[in-house]
């Protein structure tokens, strides 16, 4: 008898199950972040709102609101929210903005959570041409943050040059940014002891950060550099997130590694510079912006929106500490670096026993 085989065809898994639960885990993910970062500012914003309502001049929420948007038709809460308080709280709001953002990127893009624009040198390049404006060739105001972007723009670049070996790493990008850093700070002390008593606390002011010290110039350039500089960094999301997979990932899809790493660290150090520039060197807001908003919106999500209302949170609220909670007004970086320096120590801490300090 004849033996009759058959052929026995094995069909391949069904895929879609396994695409749709890929497709509501990343469903899930985004409507997460996406509540998270409109919850984050709306908090931003009422605490923008909040700091134009505490003063000797109490206003409601709805004046505030009215008075920003030049509808107010009672003369004085017109005043007092528009020619007084309007400024300092614009400034603190945007300074927070830029400096969580910048933050974020430099923290991604060099994979350290202490790669922070306080460490790798260019708050402290920006304030060394601030302080040596102000003392050295007395000058004021714009001037003053003029120097002070460009302090930034040449610390940033003496490390990216000095960082270079066939590419960027993270590791020694802080390492010689510290060093940068302290550099510009021993620089600053030397200008320091050399001026006298009204320069000394002049510079001194701006060294530790303060909003509201800003003119309106600082202010609009500022703000309509968030307006081009945010979209801009939306569109490179996708380039940073492969840039995180590391190099050859990053080429392997398509992404020209140096040139993008060169933009988005371009960009991180202009939104710091333009930041430093209207309220000085804000202690610790980059460095705890990021982590904060990654946190609250989980882990592999686009933080860097979030990690923008973080910081401007953080600045915000400090304003209000530091001009209506101690029983004397200091500068706002004052607190910004009490909050920020125990964060500092856990994350020395907590880096050296996971083993990611290098």
């Amino acid at each position: 008898m004849a033996v009759i085989e058959r052929e026995v065809v094995t069909r391949p898994p069904d895929p879609s199950p396994l695409r749709s639960v890929v497709t509501r885990v990343r469903l899930l993910r985004r409507g997460r972040t996406i509540a998270v970062t409109l919850a984050l500012a709306a908090f931003a914003f009422a605490l923008f709102v909040g700091t134009m309502m505490i003063g000797s001049f109490a206003v409601s929420p709805w004046q505030v609101v009215r008075a920003t948007f030049g509808l107010e038709t009672e003369p004085g809460v017109a005043y007092v929210v528009r020619e007084v308080r309007l400024s300092t709280a614009a400034s603190a709001l945007g300074t927070g903005l830029a400096m969580g953002l910048a933050g974020i990127i430099f923290q991604r893009l060099l994979a350290n959570p202490l790669a922070s624009p306080d460490f790798v040198g260019v708050s402290a390049g920006a304030s060394f041409f601030a302080v040596s404006s102000i003392v050295v060739l007395n000058l004021q105001g714009e001037l003053v943050s003029a120097a002070a972007l460009v302090g930034a723009l040449v610390a940033a670049l003496l490390v990216y040059l000095l960082a270079w070996r066939d590419g960027i790493t993270g590791y020694r990008f802080i390492l010689i940014g510290i060093g940068v850093s302290q550099f510009f700070l021993a620089g600053s002390g030397y200008v320091l002891s050399r001026a006298n008593q009204y320069n000394a606390r002049e510079a001194m002011t701006w060294l530790v950060g303060a909003v509201g010290q800003a003119g309106d110039t600082e202010l609009r350039v500022l703000w309509l550099s968030l307006a081009v500089v945010l979209p801009v960094v939306f569109l490179m999301t996708r380039q940073l997130a492969a840039l995180e997979l590391g190099d050859d990932t990053a080429k392997a899809l398509g992404v020209r590694v140096e040139a993008m790493r060169l933009a988005l660290m371009l960009t991180a150090v202009v939104l710091i510079a333009l930041a430093t520039a209207v309220a000085g060197p804000m202690a610790f807001v980059a460095l705890i912006a990021g982590p904060i908003a990654t946190r609250l919106v989980g882990a592999g999500s686009s933080a860097l929106l979030a990690a923008a209302f973080v910081g401007a949170s953080i600045v915000l609220a400090a304003d209000l500490v530091a001009q209506h909670a101690l029983p004397a007004q200091l500068p706002t970086g004052v607190v910004t670096g009490a909050i920020g320096a125990p964060y500092l120590i856990w994350l020395l801490v907590s880096v050296n026993r996971e083993g990611r300090g290098g």
